[in-house]
């Protein structure tokens, strides 16, 4: 039986929420590749994926978080994501997505994060 998977988009502060339940696989990787390309297309850089939902990922569903993240990141965004279960995490845990990207136990930690980037805490001119 085919497991569902939905995307839920909404603005947070300048930041877009990407909510994401359900099965990420070879089957419904496309609708979350379109998803990010959307976002990337309105100018959208600063993203947080609240994997709150999220109950299965596959190769698949994790290739699509790697083919964005360069672009992304050289336009000045970063994606950061947001309660991962304790069984999806074991799977971004073993390829090594932890040393990739910020990978946050809530919604509003992930936000945080972008705070934390660039010279912003300085205070340097």
């Amino acid at each position: 039986m085919s497991q569902s998977f939905q995307i839920e988009c909404s603005d947070r502060d300048g930041i877009r929420l990407l909510s994401i339940s359900g099965y990420l696989d070879a089957h419904t990787a496309p609708a979350f590749e379109r998803a990010i390309e959307n976002e990337l297309r309105s100018g959208n850089v600063r993203l947080v994926v609240d994997c709150t939902g999220l109950t299965y990922i596959s190769s698949a569903g994790l290739g699509v978080f790697m083919s964005y993240l360069e672009e992304i990141r050289e336009k000045g965004g970063d994606i950061k994501l947001a309660a991962v279960k304790p069984k999806v995490y074991q799977i971004f845990d073993v390829l090594g997505f932890p040393q990739l990207f910020d990978i946050v136990d809530t919604v509003e930690d992930a936000e945080g994060r972008f705070g934390l980037q660039g010279g912003a805490r300085d205070g340097r001119l």
